[in-house]
Parts: C-alpha cells; structure tokens; sequence
C-alpha cells in the first residue's frame, strides 16, 4: 500500500504525468470539517450516500468488509448505524469494485484505512493499476505512479469524503446513544434502556 516517491526532476513525463493528476482531481487538497461522533445512519442511508444496494451493505457487514461501527446488528429488529468514516469507506469500496479491483486487494486497503487517523483519510488518494491498491500522501507519489504507469486510475478520498457529506446533508442522521432518562427516546431503543437498567 505504501508508495515510495523520487526526487522528481521536472522531465517532460513528468509534467504530463503531473497535468493528468491535476486533471483527474488526484492532487485534491482542502480541509474537510470533522465528522459528528456521535451520529450513525442506518443501512438505507448509507446505502444511498454511498451508491450501494443493501444487499451489498449486508453481504459486505457480514462477511467484516466494512462492519457499522455506531453500533452493530443484535437480534431480530435492531438497527445497524453507520458512521461517516464507514459511509466514506463503502463508498471506496464501491468505486474499486466498479474499476475491478478484487476484493481480496479492495479487503487490504480497508484494512489499512481502518488504521488512520480520520482527518488522515482527507489526505490520501488511492492509485490502482486494476490489480494492486497504492496509497499516495503527496503530490509526488501520485506523479511518480501515474509516470511510472502504475497508476491507471485514482480516487482522492479528500473529494469522495465532500461528495458524502454532501449527500448526507439531505439524509437523516440519529444519535449514536440515547440517554436512559431521556422520555423522548425511540420506542426501539426500550429493550436497550431495559438491559442498561439490569446490568447498571
């Protein structure tokens, strides 16, 4: 996944290589706001925010690609909330998948995603030659992989991660946690609040 960048001297592959970057939106760098903590979407949402089906979502949950990590599936009636880093996860997953990355490679590259930091992942743009997954942090990877031929398409998840906000802007979100003395909880959640109360 890690990507070794040259010295770089400004050669005529080189510029090419950096003009297809920029024209491809892979040197995107902005600051992105932090997503809420405490917010998680259920599978619907994050379907939609993410361009998935839901059989997607719950073959991928099921099988530990992308798991939702607000809060899980437990028994029959409860819901999966996802948080905005899972949402942006699917979502990537969703675009290697559509430019057919096996999910073997798609599988190391969430893992290695898992490990960063959230304000990280803004900065990343992931290469792929249709066959391995690199992970770029800087301008100059990017130029080198695409010069080097490597780098036949890529995703900035600084770009994928505004297009999921923007989408879930218009979605509805919920509280992780419901407080045990809040009256105004969902009735779902009663089975939760009766469970707190036995092991509390």
């Amino acid at each position: 996944m890690a990507v070794s960048s040259g010295e770089g001297k400004a050669t005529p592959d080189r510029r090419m290589a950096s003009q297809r970057a920029g024209e491809q939106g892979l040197l995107f760098d902005t600051a992105v706001s932090a997503p809420p903590e405490d917010v998680g979407y259920r599978g619907p949402t994050a379907c939609s925010a993410a361009g998935i089906t839901y059989r997607q979502l719950d073959y991928w949950a099921r099988t530990a690609l992308v798991e939702p990590s607000v809060r899980a599936a437990h028994g029959s009636g409860s819901q999966r909330l996802y948080s905005f880093r899972d949402i942006l996860v699917l979502k990537v997953v969703k675009r290697l998948l559509d430019t057919g990355v096996s999910l073997q490679q798609i599988r190391t590259a969430v893992t290695h995603l898992r490990d960063r930091g959230v304000n990280d992942l803004a900065q990343i743009t992931l290469m792929s030659d249709g066959v391995s997954v690199y992970e770029c942090t800087s301008a100059d990877e990017v130029v080198d992989l695409l010069q080097g031929g490597q780098g036949v398409f890529g995703i900035a998840l600084g770009r994928v991660w505004q297009e999921v906000e923007g989408s879930l802007a218009e979605l509805p979100g919920e509280r992780a946690a419901v407080d045990v003395d809040d009256d105004d909880g969902h009735p779902h959640d009663e089975l939760a609040h009766r469970r707190r109360r036995r092991t509390g």
